[in-house]
């Protein structure tokens, strides 16, 4: 009975010491670019990510204009992102101030950073930015 009873403790004390299965990070939420520029609000979208753009500055607005949207919140800026591994997901981003859409990788950093990669002519050319997380939509 005793060696059950130390089997039984080993085993506990083992569990105990285990590191934790971390779950994947969401890249759910809302997101600042890392000119400080817009916030993204990311979700679902059937069976997909999407990010929609909740707020941006005086100069992000100027520029989308210059290109040709006219109302820069609200636009879809990342559009058909499934999953492609752990913490990565592959689907299209919307430029404003270039007014074009290219293919793209989301990568989860930390819970608090995404790197948004967008890439021409294949995957020959890409540009990333670290997009950090923030609680809330400023009040202007």
């Amino acid at each position: 009975m005793a060696t059950w009873r130390a089997i039984g403790l080993a085993t506990v004390a083992m569990l105990a010491a285990a590191p934790a299965i971390a779950a994947p990070i969401s890249p759910e939420g809302l997101w600042l670019s890392p000119h400080k520029s817009v916030i993204v609000q990311t979700g679902p979208c059937g069976d997909k990510l999407c990010g929609r753009i909740v707020w941006a500055n005086g100069e992000a607005e100027s520029d989308a204009r210059d290109a040709g949207v006219e109302h820069l919140v609200g636009t879809m800026l990342l559009q058909d992102y499934r999953p492609d591994g752990d913490g990565h997901w592959k689907g299209t981003v919307f430029v404003p101030d270039m007014g074009h859409s290219f293919a793209s990788q989301i990568d989860t950093v930390s819970p608090e950073a995404l790197r948004v990669k967008g890439c021409v002519l294949g995957g020959l050319l890409c540009k990333s930015q670290l997009w950090t997380r923030v609680a809330a939509v400023p009040h202007e």
